[in-house]
C-alpha cells in the first residue's frame, strides 16, 4: 500500500437531483500524511468524505484508496477506519465491551491493545459499565474516536473530529492524530476548527480549492 497515496480523487462530480455539491473536485493525500478539508456548512465536506470512504457513489470520477477502489475488498476495511456516519452501538454491551469487541473483530487482545488506557485517555474510566446510549453527546464522540483510534489502520477519515469536545478533549485528540501520523498513518478529516487541524499536524486545504462550489 506504501506505493500508492493514501487517497486520490480526480474529476468527482457529485449531486442531489438537480442540485450539485461537487463539481471537478480533486484531492490527494499522500500515504503517512494528514489532510484536513475546511469550508462552510454544506459545501460538500461530508459528501467527500462519504465518497473516500465508499459509503456513497459519485456520479462522475475516480477514487482511489491505497490504488484500489474504496469498499471493493475486505482489505478496504482492514485498513481504513471512518467516523463519517454515527456508529452502531449494540443493545446490552457496555462501553469497555464495545471497545473489547472492536479489537477482537480485529485480531487483538484487548489488553494488550491497551483498552482501558485509551478509554482513560478520553475521559471514560468512570464509564466503562455504562451503555453508550447513556453518555452524553460529548461523551459518545469521545468512545467514537477511542474505539477508531484502538484498532489497527493506514487510513484514518474522520468528519469533524473536534465536535462536541472541550478544549482539553480538542487538544488531547489532535496530539492523538499527531502521533498516529508521525506513526505512518495516514489520515483525511473535515474541520471548522484550524487550531484544531493544524494541532493534528494535518495540512489544511479548503474545499474551495479543490474544484468548483456551486452558487
Amino acid at each position: 500500500m506504501v506505493d500508492h497515496p493514501a487517497v486520490e480523487v480526480a474529476g468527482l462530480h457529485v449531486g442531489y437531483g438537480s442540485n450539485p455539491v461537487l463539481v471537478d473536485v480533486a484531492l490527494t493525500v499522500a500515504a503517512g500524511e494528514g489532510v484536513c478539508v475546511t469550508g462552510e456548512n454544506g459545501i460538500g465536506k461530508s459528501t467527500l468524505l462519504r465518497c473516500v470512504s465508499s459509503l456513497q457513489q459519485p456520479d462522475e470520477g475516480e477514487i482511489r484508496v491505497f490504488g484500489a477502489v474504496p469498499g471493493a475488498s475486505p482489505e478496504f476495511w482492514r485498513a481504513v477506519v471512518t467516523t463519517v456516519e454515527p456508529p452502531t452501538w449494540y443493545p446490552g454491551l457496555t462501553v469497555r465491551e464495545h471497545a473489547e469487541l472492536v479489537c477482537r473483530a480485529h485480531g487483538q487482545d484487548p489488553d494488550e491493545a491497551g483498552v482501558d488506557e485509551a478509554l482513560e485517555t478520553f475521559g471514560l474510566a468512570g464509564h466503562l459499565d455504562a451503555i453508550p446510549p447513556s453518555l452524553s453527546s460529548g461523551q459518545k464522540q469521545r468512545l467514537t474516536l477511542a474505539v477508531a483510534l484502538l484498532r489497527p489502520s493506514s487510513l484514518l477519515i474522520l468528519d469533524e473530529p473536534e465536535q462536541r469536545l472541550d478544549r482539553e478533549g480538542r487538544e488531547s485528540v489532535a496530539k492523538l492524530l499527531a502521533d498516529y501520523v508521525a506513526g505512518g498513518g495516514s489520515l483525511l478529516m473535515a474541520s471548522h476548527d484550524d487550531v484544531f487541524a493544524a494541532a493534528s499536524g494535518a495540512r489544511i486545504t479548503s474545499m474551495e480549492s479543490l474544484g468548483t462550489v456551486p452558487l
